[in-house]
C-alpha cells in the first residue's frame, strides 16, 4: 500500500528520507527534506519514515544550511 501524498518515507535503496510528492506513472516522486530535486523510485522501495528518521534528516538539512552548504 502506498503511503499518502505528503508523508515522509525512506527510499530503502538509498536510505534517503523524502517527502512523497505524488506519482509519475507507476513510480513515486520523492523530494528531499528541505527541498531540492525530486527523484523517482518504485513503490516497493519505500517504507514510512520513523519520527527519529524525520528528525535526523531535518537536523542534517538545518545544519548544512547553517554552514552555507545549501541555500
Amino acid at each position: 500500500m502506498t503511503p499518502p501524498v505528503g508523508s515522509y518515507v525512506v527510499d530503502i535503496r538509498t536510505g534517503q528520507v523524502g517527502r512523497l510528492m505524488g506519482e509519475a506513472g507507476h513510480r513515486l516522486l520523492l523530494r528531499p527534506v528541505g527541498g531540492g530535486r525530486e527523484w523517482e523510485c518504485e513503490p516497493d522501495d519505500v517504507r514510512p519514515a520513523t519520527a527519529a528518521e524525520r528528525i535526523s534528516a531535518t537536523t542534517a538539512y538545518v545544519n548544512a544550511r547553517s554552514r552555507g552548504e545549501v541555500t
